[in-house]
């Protein structure tokens, strides 16, 4: 009997290669006998420099992996401005939101939503064309209930409120581009995961984090790779549409 969870030889397009997930899930999808395609904002080892946020530099590189490979059998939106504690660069993203910049704020949402949007628009062309595909939209348990900013030591710490929005719309545009991609037997499904372990993450933080879910702990990274290899493989060949969490039982309370 085939092997459901097999990807050998598969197309798939990771975007937000450079970051923490993004890197494995690049390296899981790679040792699992997939060809990978990463794409940052930042051109880095394993990754090539592409802003999502740019139609037309999406649509050219969609062109090339095509002409490349021809094909592409699976996309993770992944990419997305996401602050966290202990990152300097990201301390304005938590300030109370009656004193939230509105540019910063459109600014996510053009990241983690709109990008999301542009480069599923391109590639969900491909794959409904060739008939067949899986793209998986990265949302977040900030998608599906409020962030308990009670999580932070420090007063007056907030999460973005621009991240929750957008993962929130993440969830919905993964409704409606699986309905239309569906036609065409493409499938489109979006992934909620919890807090995942960080070293470079204040180790104070990570424990009042994973005190928050039923597991008591955090998520170790492997944890979601495998789960990108399920939503892309036809182990989920009858899943479309749908919004799958994994958050340790956080949201379940």
């Amino acid at each position: 009997m085939k092997n459901p969870f097999d990807i050998q030889g598969k197309v798939i397009i990771v975007t937000g290669a450079a970051g923490y997930l993004g890197r494995g899930y690049c390296k899981k999808l790679a040792d699992a006998g997939a060809t990978v395609i990463g794409w940052d904002h930042k051109q880095s080892e394993g990754s090539e420099q592409v802003d999502i946020t740019d139609e037309a530099q999406v649509e050219k590189a969609v062109a090339t992996v095509v002409k490349k490979h021809g094909r592409i059998d699976g996309l993770i939106n992944n990419a997305a401005m996401n602050p966290w504690p202990g990152d300097p660069d990201a301390d304005k993203q938590f300030v109370p939101y009656e004193d939230y910049p509105i540019a910063l704020f459109r600014k996510e949402v053009e990241v983690n939503l709109t990008g999301t949007m542009i480069v599923t628009k391109h590639v969900a062309a491909v794959m409904m064309k060739q008939g067949s595909g899986s793209i998986v939209n990265i949302a977040s348990e900030a998608g599906v209930a409020a962030h308990d900013h009670r999580v932070y030591k420090t007063p007056g710490r907030y999460k973005s409120p621009a991240y929750t929005a957008s993962k929130t719309a993440i969830i919905g545009l993964t409704r409606q581009w699986a309905a239309r991609a569906g036609e065409c037997g493409v499938r489109v499904n979006s992934f909620s995961p919890g807090g995942v372990y960080n070293p470079a993450m204040p180790e104070d933080f990570m424990k009042r984090f994973g005190a928050m879910n039923m597991l008591g702990r955090m998520a170790e990274p492997g944890e979601y790779a495998a789960t990108m290899q399920f939503l892309l493989s036809d182990a989920s060949s009858f899943m479309t549409g749908a919004n799958l969490v994994m958050d340790g039982g956080k949201t379940a309370w």
